[in-house]
């Protein structure tokens, strides 16, 4: 079920409704089998699967808590087991076993091991995710084990971040579901202004962006550089506006019920730096490797070169959670490798600012950050590594040639053929400029805060105009969330 269709409307309403009607005690029932059905209308039969870890974790979790040391990790390591098996049978085995005939083929043998022709779950690595980390905190002693089974399946399976985060951690989400959430008018139209604001950037921006990246990136090799550069930059703000609109609406949607979920985007693009870009972008996946597998490894409490290892074998994972491609191993590859890259030359870098005073330029650090960011989502949108290289070095070797056309003014855009006619393109740049001047202000100064000392008038007209905007321009052909497919 898509945060952007008409199903979604009438199944939240109904919800909504009966969840502020019916008696505490049945709520975490009603948002149980809520959550079932919501996760049932995508694909049906995957409920097993879910049902399956379920099981397992819930009486690993009760295990771990009762066992002794060595015990204790025997229950962990079934339980870790049991979620990553799940996960490589249904995302990674296609993709190893590819690559195993490719391996076999060089020396002229066939590979026996046969495909799978299966689909993968939505959202199997939000909620495997998940599900691990209760685990790892009963055992940390973080957490004690959830002895209610409904109430633990639904810290999995709670359906506003069900299919694409946040990433909750037990402390922080088990023990609301056993808290009384009354009707609170505030709270209640907070979340309405978060799940409009993330349905204005999902089907205003994000699906008309897309228009233009799918036609670029389809059949890259008939488009010149300027129209990679174009589709890349594009496809940097659809990615944002998809993936945090879908954010924006599930920690909206949750709140009106009374549920605080994390924060997973502050304004990634205005960093002004790889790692502060990793700060704000995707925080719940972020700080759960940074939890679970860097500090584990040793963080950087190790000689430098161990240091700079664990930050590659870091951002390696990350990429192969993304996806079971090359694409997206070379993607988080390259993030591991600005960050060595940026530790190593910070004291040659230091130097040269205080020569030239670059550090004192913001606009600067933020533009090259963005670029490199850019740069590297190529990867992550192209459909083969083929194409995601040819795309960047037609990038790099036509820089002269963009410049030029910038500076020059001299772009003729109907005959570029990107998809999207000229109103539709001037548009989307606007939009994506009002959504930045947004974050600025966001970044000054609380915006919620300004925005409800504004008066009530005021107010009322920045609902209507959002709400006119999403109905009349927005892109209505149930399109996916791109982070469905994780």
């Amino acid at each position: 079920m898509l945060f952007n269709s008409f199903h979604f409307l009438l199944f939240f309403i109904l919800v909504t409704t009966l969840y502020f009607s019916i008696s505490h005690k049945w709520r975490w029932l009603l948002l149980l089998v809520s959550s079932c059905y919501f996760y049932m209308a995508f694909v049906p039969i995957y409920i097993l699967i879910l049902g399956v870890t379920i099981v397992i974790d819930y009486f690993a979790g009760i295990s771990i808590e009762k066992a002794t040391d060595k015990r204790k990790k025997v229950f962990l390591i079934i339980s870790l087991i049991a979620n990553i098996g799940v996960l490589a049978i249904f995302k990674y085995y296609n993709f190893i076993n590819d690559n195993l005939s490719f391996l076999l083929k060089g020396f002229a043998l066939d590979n026996p091991i046969p495909y799978l022709s299966i689909l993968l779950p939505v959202g199997l690595s939000f909620h495997t995710f998940q599900a691990m980390s209760y685990t790892i905190e009963i055992y940390r002693g973080n957490q004690k084990a959830e002895r209610h089974f409904g109430i633990y399946s639904l810290y999995v399976m709670f359906y506003p971040q069900l299919v694409a985060g946040p990433i909750e951690r037990p402390q922080n989400l088990l023990y609301q579901f056993r808290q009384n959430h009354q009707f609170d008018y505030d709270r209640i139209t907070s979340g309405l202004r978060l799940i409009a604001w993330g349905l204005f950037k999902k089907v205003v921006i994000a699906d008309r962006l897309s228009i233009l990246v799918d036609k670029v990136y389809s059949s890259p090799s008939q488009h010149d550089s300027s129209s990679l550069a174009i589709a890349t930059i594009f496809f940097t703000f659809q990615i944002f506006c998809d993936f945090s609109g879908y954010s924006d609406m599930a920690i909206g949607t949750a709140r009106i019920m009374g549920f605080n979920l994390m924060k997973n985007f502050d304004r990634p693009y205005h960093s002004k730096s790889i790692d502060e870009f990793w700060k704000r972008w995707h925080i719940s996946l972020s700080t759960w490797f940074k939890d679970y597998l860097y500090i584990p490894l040793g963080g950087n409490r190790v000689a430098i070169p161990r240091w700079y290892l664990n930050l590659f074998v870091v951002f390696l994972i990350s990429g192969l959670w993304h996806g079971a491609n090359w694409t997206f191993i070379i993607w988080g590859a390259l993030h591991g490798l600005y960050l060595i890259l940026g530790n190593m030359t910070s004291a040659f870098r230091h130097k040269i600012n205080k020569v030239l005073h670059i550090d004192k330029f913001n606009f600067l650090k933020i533009l090259s950050t963005f670029l490199l960011v850019s740069f590297a989502w190529i990867f992550f949108r192209a459909d083969t590594t083929i194409s995601a290289l040819y795309i960047s070095k037609k990038i790099v070797l036509g820089i002269p040639e963009i410049l030029q056309k910038i500076a020059t003014f001299n772009y003729n855009y109907e005959a570029m053929n990107l998809g999207l006619k000229s109103p539709d393109f001037l548009l989307s740049i606007l939009l994506i400029l009002i959504m930045e001047m947004v974050h600025w202000l966001s970044g000054k100064n609380s915006l919620s805060t300004f925005f409800m000392k504004l008066p009530f008038g005021v107010r009322w007209v920045t609902y209507f105009t959002i709400v006119w905007a999403i109905i009349y321009l927005g892109v209505f052909e149930n399109r996916q969330f791109i982070y469905f497919q994780f």
